[in-house]
């Protein structure tokens, strides 16, 4: 069949909009058309090339939309189906799989990076010859083929423009305060970077009945947005010593600090920001060739700890419908993320966007 596709051709050029041709579903792969994708920073992070993923490529990983064919061996899912993706297909077998941590699967990690499904093939394909697949997702796309792995089936009542961001800043941000860094009621936290990922910390933060949480940006209107979401605090970045104001607002530092930015800097505010016996969470993607440091003598005398958190630390099929749940009952509004809404036509513009910091979440809408 035909669809139309974003397609990424060489790092640091635009996407070209174009129409491509997508086979049908293989056993254990499920045809899915798209209703909503977000644009979150790790589509652009491949766009610049921070994260080298292989090219020619289909962007796009955050998304909702509806089952419209299965293949063979589908027993979860059928034509109709109102379903998130997860951007890590968890293949059920790996020895992180058996722990309880999908986000860690080996399979699901290979296929990512070499831009295939979890079965090993590419659907996408034009003149030049296959389209390499994003994160088992390639949303950006009217339709894409998806390993059923990547996919948790939904209540249909849940709009899909706002299903789609459970797949990642959703999933991300909440789950690295529930999960990661397992926030104690009454402790203190700080969230440095509050695109759709860092906004969602903050939410995480006050589902865990954190007592202070003190956001962290450049942005003044992000600043804004963070105290509707929750944050008793905040703080613009550049305007001083931060990680200083933080350990005076928490007397003597948070317990919890969250980076979501990317940036090796900011993760070594974040790690001066917390107290002795703090834990400091990375969330965002740096560049692979970064690197940070910080006193080795703080991590043993003063118990220190440096986490990372990938995909919130969670199990998709699990905790994606419990984050929509407490999103029903009114205690995640994860609707005031959603800043812009977009076209195909208009990625390019949308990304430009969010490079300038300029939008939370946009959401491509077919």
């Amino acid at each position: 069949m035909k669809t139309r596709a974003a397609v990424l051709y060489a790092t640091n050029r635009p996407l070209s909009i174009e129409e491509v041709d997508l086979g049908e579903p293989g056993p254990g792969c499920v045809l899915v058309e798209i209703a909503a994708a977000g644009l979150c920073h790790s589509d652009l992070s491949v766009s610049n090339g921070t994260r080298p993923r292989p090219l020619p490529m289909v962007l796009g990983h955050e998304a909702a939309g509806i089952v419209r064919e299965t293949g063979s061996g589908v027993q979860d899912f059928a034509p109709g189906d109102h379903v998130v993706f997860s951007y890590v297909p968890a293949c059920g077998r790996c020895s992180y799989c058996a722990a309880a941590r999908p986000a860690l699967c080996e399979n699901g990690a290979r296929a990512n990076t070499e831009g295939r499904l979890l079965n090993g093939k590419r659907y996408f394909r034009n003149g030049v010859g296959e389209l390499h697949h994003h994160l088992g997702v390639s949303a950006f796309s009217q339709f894409t083929v998806a390993a059923q792995e990547s996919l948790v089936k939904i209540d249909p009542a849940l709009p899909l423009e706002i299903a789609a961001l459970f797949g990642c800043a959703v999933l991300t941000g909440v789950g690295a305060a529930i999960h990661s860094a397992r926030v104690e009621p009454g402790s203190n936290v700080a969230v440095f970077g509050l695109g759709g990922v860092g906004l969602s910390a903050v939410l995480g933060a006050r589902v865990a009945c954190a007592s202070a949480i003190i956001a962290v940006d450049t942005v003044p209107e992000k600043l804004d947005m963070a105290r509707k979401l929750g944050a008793t605090e905040a703080i613009q970045a550049g305007s001083g010593d931060v990680a200083k104001s933080i350990r005076e607002l928490s007397a003597g530092g948070v317990d919890y600090a969250f980076e979501c930015t990317g940036v090796e800097t900011v993760l070594v505010q974040a790690y001066e920001a917390t107290r002795r016996g703090g834990t400091t969470i990375a969330l965002g993607l740096p560049a692979p060739h970064k690197q940070f440091t910080v006193p080795a003598v703080s991590l043993v005398a003063e118990e220190r700890t440096v986490k990372g958190s990938y995909m919130g630390s969670a199990v998709p099929r699990r905790d994606i419908p419990r984050l929509i749940a407490l999103h029903r009952a009114g205690r995640l509004p994860v609707e005031l993320l959603l800043t812009h809404r977009v076209r195909l036509e208009d990625l390019n513009s949308a990304f430009d966007r969010l490079d300038r910091g300029e939008a939370v979440r946009q959401v491509l809408r077919f």
